[in-house]
C-alpha cells in the first residue's frame, strides 16, 4: 500500500482514535467553510459501510498527516469518504498518496468504479479529483438534488490503480 517514500500509509479500523481525530478536524474545517454543520447529504459513513480506512503518517516524525476511506455503494462501486490532509501538509503529495492507496485497495477489493463528491465550498477538492482522472458525473445517491454537490467517478483496473500509485 506504500506510494510515497516519505509516508507510512496504514489501513486502520474506522474506530481508530487517530483516524477519528483526523475526521473530526476535517468536519470542523468543513463546518467553517460551509458556515453550518449541515453540509453532508445522506448519512455519514460508518464502520459497517466502510470497506477500507487508511491513515498516512510521516515516516521521520510519526505524525499523522491525513486519512481517507472507501464507502461501499454496491458490489462494483466505492465512494471516497473523509479524504483529508492536515493544513500544514497540503501541497506535499499526501492527498495523492492516500488516493493511490485507496485506488489500490478498491481494486484489491474487486471494485471497478470509485466515486467522489465535493461541495461548492471545496473548489480545491473538485480540482484534485479532476486532476486525478475523475470525470464529472450526474449526482448519485444522497447527492441527487443536492445543490452545491459536484460528483465524480473513475473506472479502475490493475493498470489505473498502479498508474495512480506511480504518479
Amino acid at each position: 500500500m506504500q506510494t510515497n517514500p516519505r509516508l507510512n500509509i496504514r489501513q486502520v479500523t474506522w474506530a481508530n482514535p487517530v483516524g477519528a481525530d483526523l475526521r473530526a478536524a476535517q468536519q470542523a474545517e468543513l463546518d467553517a467553510r460551509f458556515g453550518t454543520t449541515d453540509h453532508e447529504p445522506g448519512s455519514p459513513p460508518t464502520e459497517a459501510d466502510t470497506a477500507v480506512f487508511v491513515v498516512a503518517y510521516e515516516k521521520c516524525s510519526g505524525q499523522p498527516l491525513g486519512c481517507g476511506g472507501l464507502r461501499m455503494l454496491d458490489e462494483n462501486t466505492a465512494e471516497i469518504k473523509r479524504l483529508y490532509v492536515v493544513p500544514y501538509a497540503r501541497g506535499s503529495g499526501v492527498a495523492s498518496s492516500i488516493l493511490a492507496a485507496l485506488e489500490a485497495q478498491a481494486h484489491a477489493h474487486g471494485f471497478t468504479v470509485i466515486a467522489a463528491e465535493a461541495g461548492s465550498a471545496q473548489s480545491d477538492g473538485r480540482s484534485f479529483y479532476e486532476s486525478a482522472g475523475f470525470a464529472a458525473v450526474p449526482n448519485f445517491g444522497p447527492y441527487v438534488g443536492a445543490s452545491g454537490s459536484y460528483c465524480y467517478s473513475k473506472r479502475i483496473d490493475s493498470h489505473s490503480a498502479s498508474h495512480t500509485a506511480m504518479a
